[in-house]
Parts: C-alpha cells; structure tokens; sequence
C-alpha cells in the first residue's frame, strides 16, 4: 500500500518536473518577456526570496478558509440530515436550495460589504457561501442513497431510527459527504481570495491584487503557485480523513483495483 502510494507520488512529481521544464524551455526559446510570461526558475526564486511575504499573507487567507469552511460543515451536513428525514423540510426547502446555488456567490460580495463591512466576517461569509452548498447537495444525496434492502434489514434488526443512522445510512452516506468536503473545501479558497480581491487589505488575493496593479506578473505567479500549493494540500487533509472514516472503502476499492 504505501509503495502504491510512493510511486502516485512519484509520477506527480515526475510530471510536475517535466510540465516546469517545458515551460521553462519554452520561455527560454521562445524570448518571451518577462512582464508577459516568466520562467519556472523566476517564480521560484521570488517564492524564496519573498517568502515571508507569502507566509504572513498565506496564514491570513488560511484563517478566511478554515472559518468559512468549518462554518459550511456545521450548517451544511445537520441541514442535509434535516432535508432527509422531514418530508416538510425536503420539500419546501431543497428547491430553494438547489436555485441559490445557481445564483453566483461572488455576486453577494458587493451586498456582504455594505451590510457587515470590510472585515474578517465578510470574507469568511463568501468563503462559507460558496462551499455550503456542494456539502448540503453530497450530503443529501449520500443520505438518500441507502437501498430498500438495506433499510429492510435494519427493520428485521430491530435497529431504532438512531442505530439505523448511525450504522446503516451514515456509513453508506461517507463517500458522497467526502466528495462534497473536497470540494467544499477547495472552494472556499476560491471565496476566500474572491473577497480579498473585493475587500481586504491582507491575505494572497490583496497581495495578488497589489501585483497586478504594479504589472508583477512574476509575483502574480508567486501567489498563484502558493495558492496551488494550499488547495493540494487541504484537498489531501480531507482526504488523509476521509481513509481514517472509511478504512473499509478504500480497502475494497483497492481490491477491486
């Protein structure tokens, strides 16, 4: 198992390496200016050189993240549970739901502004918007996805509406709640920086902002590859946990591999 796991390592590495190389070959060849497209080794060099910088921004924007996030976690899944077992709820509100989802959060920003201002909660508030619905829709879904039999044999177990919850549709549900949280999550990145590009004077999407304005394209890169950095690194966090939940899943996935 963790030689599989070394060797996916390795070919993303592998690729990643050979994808910079071209790249840089291709600026290299090509004598494309610096202003419009910089080499690999450039932004590299300026994460180093501006690594405190990036440090200091990236935490800031990790706060927006976290707190937006762990804010669509704690509404999103009790509310999908709520949508599954209330005929009412499900009904009345799961169309409404899915139409606010189609509706661009980013739009909100301007709103979010005027009404609660230029701070912390603004940003964590588009953060939260734009990963809370994928969460809710998975969750639903996952919840709704147990099979008749299924629930037939938790009737003939007995089993109370909590057992059956807790040891039939919860278990069944954990695939499709993962999914949603790996998307969730990297999502809020996206709010995270899209309110810091409409209200903030701190974090990677104002420093990404303050470049663009001073034409620092090889700082604009900076940022983006710091932001590529984060999001992997969140994504595999959520999925370090998902393997902890669900060690039966991934075991069977393997076999069937």
């Amino acid at each position: 198992m963790r030689l599989g796991r070394s060797m996916r390592a390795l070919s993303v590495a592998l690729t990643i390496i050979g994808l910079m190389a071209l790249w840089q070959i291709i600026c290299w060849a090509g004598s494309i200016p610096e202003y419009i497209l910089p080499p690999p080794s450039d932004i590299l060099l300026r994460m180093i050189e501006d690594a405190d910088s990036l440090y200091r921004h990236s935490l800031i924007t990790l706060w927006e993240v976290f707190l937006g996030f762990a804010m669509a976690v704690v509404i999103g899944i009790p509310l999908a549970i709520l949508l599954v077992y209330s005929r009412y709820i499900s009904q009345s509100f799961f169309p409404i739901i899915v139409g606010i989802h189609c509706v661009p959060m980013v739009s909100l920003a301007p709103l979010l502004i005027i009404w609660f201002g230029f701070g912390l909660l603004t940003k964590v508030l588009i953060a939260f918007l734009i990963s809370f619905f994928p969460i809710v829709i998975n969750t639903t879904v996952g919840l709704r996805s147990m099979e008749k039999e299924m629930l037939n044999l938790a009737k003939s177990l007995r089993a109370s509406s909590a057992q059956t919850f807790l040891y039939f549709r919860l278990p069944k549900a954990l695939p499709s709640i993962f999914g949603g949280l790996k998307v969730g999550i990297t999502l809020a990145i996206v709010g995270a920086i899209v309110a810091e590009f409409v209200a903030s004077e701190k974090g990677l999407g104002y420093l990404q902002l303050m470049a663009n304005s001073q034409l620092d394209v090889t700082m604009e890169f900076a940022v983006i590859f710091t932001l590529g950095i984060i999001g992997i690194g969140l994504f595999n966090l959520v999925g370090w946990i998902e393997r902890l939940s669900m060690p039966w899943y991934h075991a069977t996935r393997k076999e069937a591999d």
